[in-house]
């Protein structure tokens, strides 16, 4: 069965450690990875492609508040099991929120039985530095998961680009006091990010969509208009049809 996690943030201020007010109006487009699932799924129950899927999407809202979240607390994850405890996750950036959500949607859809994963989030900006407003960001922890990706995107035309994994991402993440950290540090961010969420994933095939970049287009383009774009519905889609 084929998972679909979405990162639903419906407004991210970034919490205590707050956002810029430059542009923060656009921090409601934060829940285009969950839109697109939704897409994909509505899709999915309109063509009944020949395979078992379900969908999770993440929803809540980064707002400051007396009972928000802080910089230095502990959190714990769900249990990945009934007789294992979830994982200690320190707080370094409340602004790195949407990992957080996507580590619980990960471990529930596993839990619901799951054998491939697939998720899709606004989670860095560090992926638009790297790539700019032309390629989303991939990751995977399965070539022949990432194959039928890839052969996705001959269909949906949609533009990704592999980025790297690795234990040396991994260090980053390391926290004295806790299971993990929920950053890395400036460097490296799209990928610390996503190993973040690897040790959810586990050893589940899984792939990682980082669309932050690309969800929101400033300019109209041939092929799409100006304002939230939908991106990543369709390669989703096209992989899922893949099985």
């Amino acid at each position: 069965m084929l998972g679909l996690v979405g990162k639903g943030i419906t407004f991210d201020t970034g919490g205590i450690s707050i956002k810029p007010s430059d542009n923060m109006e656009k921090m409601k487009y934060d829940m285009a990875g969950g839109a697109a699932m939704l897409g994909a799924m509505r899709a999915i129950a309109l063509l009944k492609p020949k395979v078992r899927v379900l969908c999770v999407v993440c929803s809540a809202e980064n707002m400051p508040d007396g009972k928000a979240y802080k910089p230095g607390d502990v959190v714990t994850a769900m249990p990945s099991a009934a007789d294992k405890p979830g994982k200690t996750i320190e707080i370094i950036n409340t602004d790195a929120e949407g990992r957080l959500v996507l580590a619980d949607g990960l471990t529930y859809g596993r839990q619901l039985g799951a054998t491939h994963l697939i998720n899709a989030a606004t989670l860095t900006g560090a992926i638009g530095v790297a790539l700019g407003m032309v390629n989303a960001g991939a990751f995977s922890n399965d070539d022949a998961t990432f194959e039928k990706f890839s052969a996705a995107l001959e269909t949906s035309g949609e533009k990704f680009w592999r980025m790297p994994l690795g234990e040396e991402y991994a260090d980053l993440i390391k926290s004295d006091i806790a299971d993990i950290k929920n950053t890395g540090g400036r460097y490296g961010g799209a990928s610390t990010a996503a190993e973040f969420l690897h040790k959810f994933a586990e050893d589940t095939p899984w792939i990682h969509l980082d669309i932050a970049g690309m969800a929101w287009i400033d300019e109209n383009r041939p092929y799409i208009a100006k304002g939230p774009s939908g991106f990543a519905m369709r390669s989703i889609l096209e992989w899922v049809r893949n099985y």
